[in-house]
């Protein structure tokens, strides 16, 4: 199993904004296309103005595949340029991690 660990950064004052639109617009086709996440957070110490979240897939296979129907969905599409008409990001940061063997890990069925 793999997880993909996402650092997303907002211009101060733009959060809120940008986690609306998220929620509104792109929450639905990702989670069609790449299941649950495994945490969906905000940070609370540090840069304040970043947020994370965490997908896991069975192996860099089974991402590829996943990440390529997100990229063909319509609704994600939209959402993309919604969120890049609002100009609220100021960068991204993708890690690619695998669980050590005593990690307790999601069942992805």
């Amino acid at each position: 199993m793999i997880f993909d660990l996402r650092t997303y950064v907002c211009k101060p004052g733009t959060m809120a904004r940008h986690l609306a639109i998220y929620k509104q617009f792109g929450l639905e086709p990702q989670k069609r296309c790449l299941g649950e996440p495994v945490l969906y957070g905000v940070t609370e110490t540090g840069d304040v103005n970043s947020y994370v979240h965490v997908w896991a897939y069975k192996d860099a296979g089974d991402r590829e595949r996943r990440r390529a129907a997100l990229w063909e969905d319509p609704d994600w599409l939209a959402y993309v340029a919604k969120s890049a008409e609002a100009d609220c990001l100021l960068s991204q940061n993708n890690t690619l991690l695998k669980a050590t063997d005593f990690a307790r890990l999601p069942d992805l069925g």
